[in-house]
C-alpha cells in the first residue's frame, strides 16, 4: 500500500462549516463528542493485562478453518424480495436492508483487513458473500462510526463510481461527512445527523439514535467524529441497527420513542472485562433487543474479524442461549444468507462444524 494511501484512508478534517455545526450540538464538548452517560475506553490499571492478553491468550481467536459463506447471494439479492422485507448480513456489521422498495447497506466493509493498511491488522476469517460490484442499487448507505471495521475507503470508493448507486444517498454521524468527501463523495449526496436527528430518502425515515461507544482512525482524531445507531423507519416497517455501543439505559429510551421493531440488529461481539463500557456482550446484546421492544433479533459484529480476548464462536455460542432463556426470537444465518424476517428460518449452530475440521 503505498504512503499516500494510507495517509488518505485516514480520512478527512471536519472544518469550516461542517466543524461549527459540530460545535453546536450538545453533545460536543471541548474539542470531542461525549457518551450520553460517563464511560470508561478501558479500566484503570488494565494495560498490562491487555497486554499479556493481545501476546498470548488460551482462547481461539481465529477459526481453524474459513467460516463457510452462504452461495447464492447475488442471485438471491438481483430482485427485491417478495415479502417487501429481507436482511442480509454480510460479515461484521455490514448489512444490506430490504424494506419498502428500498434497499439501505449498513457499515459497507470489503477490506481483507479492519486497519488503515492492508498489510497488517485483523483479518477476515471468510471472503465477503457478496462481491462488491454485485451489491444491487442502493437508496442508502448508513455509517455507524469511523472506525476501520465499520468504515472502509476502499468500498466507499467502489460505490461512489458505481453507476448502479448513482441515486443513493450516504447518511452518517456528524463529522464523518469529512472523511466521504475526501474520499470522492459529493457534498450534496452526504447528510449529516445528531443524535435524534432525521433525514427522510423516499419512504425511509433514519434517524441517528444514541449510542456508548467512541471514535477516531489515528491517534489525533479520537471522538471527533460522532458515533451512532439507527432507526430505518418505513411505511410498513421499523428496523434498528446498533453499530457499535455498549450497556447503557438508553436502549430502553429508544424503544419507547422509535420502537417496536420488526428487526433489531445488535452486535454480539468484541467484548471483554478490560472494557465493559463500550461493547455489549451477548446477554448485554439480548436485554438491549428486549428494551428496543424488538420482535426478531439478528446478531450481528461477530464471525469476521479477531478483535476482542473471547474465543471466535463464543458470542454466538453464548446469546443463543440468552435468547432462549430470555424467550427471544433468533436468527443466525451464515454470512451472506437472506432471512425475510416475517417467516424467519429456524437457527441452525452452522459455526460449529468448523470446529471440526
Amino acid at each position: 500500500m503505498a504512503l499516500s494511501d494510507l495517509l488518505l484512508a485516514l480520512g478527512g478534517t471536519p472544518e469550516g462549516a461542517r466543524l461549527e455545526r459540530m460545535r453546536r450540538s450538545p453533545h460536543f464538548q471541548d474539542g470531542a463528542f461525549r457518551n450520553p452517560v460517563p464511560t470508561r475506553k478501558t479500566l484503570p490499571g488494565t494495560m498490562a493485562e491487555t497486554v499479556r492478553r493481545q501476546l498470548g491468550g488460551p482462547e481461539q481467536r481465529v477459526p481453524p478453518a474459513p467460516l463457510p459463506v452462504a452461495s447464492g447471494a447475488k442471485e438471491a439479492l438481483a430482485v427485491l424480495p417478495a415479502s417487501g422485507f429481507r436482511a442480509t448480513w454480510l460479515g461484521h456489521s455490514t448489512a444490506l436492508i430490504e424494506m419498502d422498495g428500498h434497499r439501505v447497506l449498513v457499515d459497507p466493509v470489503w477490506a481483507e483487513r479492519a486497519s488503515p493498511s492492508q498489510a497488517v491488522g485483523p483479518r477476515r476469517f471468510h471472503p465477503p458473500p457478496l462481491p462488491l460490484g454485485a451489491v444491487p442499487p442502493l437508496d442508502v448507505v448508513l455509517i455507524t462510526h469511523d472506525h476501520y471495521d465499520h468504515l472502509d475507503m476502499a468500498a466507499v470508493r467502489a460505490l461512489v463510481h458505481n453507476k448502479a448507486h448513482a441515486r443513493a444517498r450516504f447518511v452518517v454521524p456528524l463529522g464523518v461527512g469529512a472523511h466521504l468527501e475526501r474520499w470522492g463523495v459529493a457534498p450534496s449526496r452526504i447528510a449529516e445527523l445528531d443524535w435524534e436527528e432525521s433525514v427522510d430518502v423516499g419512504a425511509l425515515t433514519l434517524t441517528a439514535t444514541p449510542a456508548r461507544h467512541f471514535s477516531g482512525r489515528s491517534v489525533r482524531d479520537g471522538d471527533r467524529t460522532l458515533w451512532a445507531s439507527w432507526v430505518i423507519d418505513g411505511p410498513t416497517r421499523r428496523v434498528f441497527h446498533s453499530g457499535d455501543s455498549g450497556p447503557w439505559e438508553g436502549f430502553a429510551d429508544i424503544g419507547a420513542r422509535h420502537g417496536p421493531f420488526a428487526l433489531t440488529m445488535v452486535k454480539i461481539g468484541a467484548y471483554g472485562p478490560t472494557w465493559p463500557d463500550i461493547h455489549l456482550d451477548p446477554e448485554q446484546a439480548v436485554a438491549a433487543h428486549q428494551a428496543l421492544r424488538g420482535a426478531l433479533l439478528l446478531p450481528i459484529h461477530w464471525g469476521t474479524f479477531n478483535l476482542a480476548f473471547h474465543a471466535w464462536d463464543e458470542p454466538a455460542e453464548r446469546v443463543l442461549a440468552a435468547a432462549e432463556s430470555a424467550g427471544v426470537a433468533l436468527v443466525m444465518p451464515r454470512p451472506g444468507e437472506p432471512v425475510e424476517p416475517d417467516a424467519p428460518p429456524p437457527v441452525e449452530p452452522w459455526w460449529r462444524g468448523v470446529r471440526k475440521r
